[in-house]
């Protein structure tokens, strides 16, 4: 009976791969981000669809989709051109930190006064839905083949890879003066501790990770490659463990790597996006299945709400008050506004509440999936049309030098 089960477990996790690996195919024919897929058929194959699978492991959720997270920043970093992302450097640092505090913000300012929460937890559902997703601004831009202005996609990239640490301080220390666990001056120490222990330690870890690469060439290929897996996980949980963003850590790593002047560079970048793809592909999948669909009706109505004032509101808002005092463009603007996905990052962090005991933290976690959702279906297939109609696709910049 245990192998009938355990078999029996392997054909529906391979089903669910098959499909999604089938569908990322879809998406990419029609713009339609594939985490939006990913998703949908997690919460087919749960309780509430057809597949029947119940799962309400928020702590496994949580650990698969950190775990996941720290695999798909550190590819991204690890293909990002660090001479092109250099320019925007200070940009994307201001969107990243400020920009989130300020989206946040003005989400419980929303949620505060319009629907009625508690301050501080409109305060926490701010905080989870302020940091866009590097994994689907990574997809989106990649599989509808975007050609954006070079600063633009620079400036895009970077932001979503590094405001994941602003975006988690913010929840962790909402979730714990919502506890009665810390006070507000708490949190600066917190911010300044995270932040520069990940920046400091991502740098120094993906010095000895590409040192690693070359110096352990002799290694059979398998290990070599099974030598940067294990690298990444080092450099994630060793950060955090001495209290830095593991987030933080990773992405720059990556990027230290990527810059780095390595032999067999092409077959650790090949390894590593592959390693990121199965990391989307499970992390969406169990999250998918974390949700209850039947219950995401019941805050359709203010998720809506709040999906649109946070994509047509705070976050351009956000992102002008940001940019516009460093020159950039209106029209540049609109547009890093309009990129304002959302996708794996909120509903890892809506955990944290959930697993914390907050009151009301099983609703958050059901209004962050809707929000995430709405998001992504609005916002993921009009990415390609907002760039033509702003006259910012790298076409149109030749066309015109």
């Amino acid at each position: 009976m245990a192998g009938a089960s355990a078999d029996l477990f392997l054909f529906g996790s391979s089903v669910l791969l098959l499909l999604s690996i089938l569908l990322s195919r879809v998406s990419q024919r029609f713009g339609i981000p594939s985490l939006l897929f990913f998703l949908v058929l997690g919460m087919l194959a749960g309780s509430d669809g057809p597949g029947g699978i119940y799962f309400d492991n928020a702590r496994l959720a949580q650990g698969l989709g950190v775990m996941a997270l720290a695999f798909i920043l550190f590819a991204g970093g690890l293909d990002t051109d660090w001479a092109k992302v250099r320019p925007v450097l200070v940009p994307s640092l201001v969107l990243a930190t400020l920009g989130v505090f300020l989206t946040a913000w003005l989400v419980g300012f929303f949620a505060s006064l319009v629907l009625g929460f508690p301050p501080l937890l409109g305060l926490l559902l701010g905080s989870v839905v302020a940091s866009t997703d590097a994994p689907a601004v990574f997809s989106v831009l990649r599989a509808q083949g975007v050609r954006l202005r070079e600063q633009l996609k620079a400036l895009l990239e970077l932001e979503s890879g590094v405001n994941d640490p602003m975006a988690i301080l913010l929840t962790v220390g909402v979730t714990a003066l919502l506890l009665d666990m810390a006070q507000p001056q708490d949190l600066v120490w917190m911010g300044f501790k995270q932040l520069g222990l990940g920046l400091a330690l991502g740098y120094a870890l993906g010095r000895a990770s590409a040192w690693a690469w070359d110096r352990f060439s002799f290694l059979d290929r398998g290990l070599r490659l099974l030598l940067s897996f294990a690298l990444v996980l080092f450099t994630y949980s060793f950060t955090a463990v001495l209290g830095g963003s593991g987030f933080a850590a990773v992405y720059v790593a990556g990027l230290v790597v990527g810059y780095a002047s390595l032999r067999d560079k092409d077959e650790l970048l090949l390894f590593h996006d592959g390693v990121a793809w199965i990391m989307q592909v499970v992390m969406f999948l169990v999250l998918g299945l974390l949700v209850f669909p039947s219950q995401l009706p019941g805050v359709a109505l203010q998720g809506t709400l709040v999906a649109l004032f946070l994509m047509f509101v705070a976050r351009p808002l956000a992102v002008a008050l940001c940019l516009l005092p460093l020159r950039w463009s209106w029209r540049e603007v609109l547009l890093v506004g309009w990129v304002g996905l959302r996708g794996a990052v909120p509903i890892v962090l809506a955990t944290y509440p959930l697993l914390a005991g907050v009151p009301e933290a099983h609703t958050l976690f059901n209004l962050v999936f809707f929000i995430v959702l709405f998001s992504v279906a609005l916002q993921g297939p009009t990415l390609m049309l907002a760039a033509r109609w702003l006259g910012l696709e790298e076409e149109a910049a030749d066309a015109t030098s």
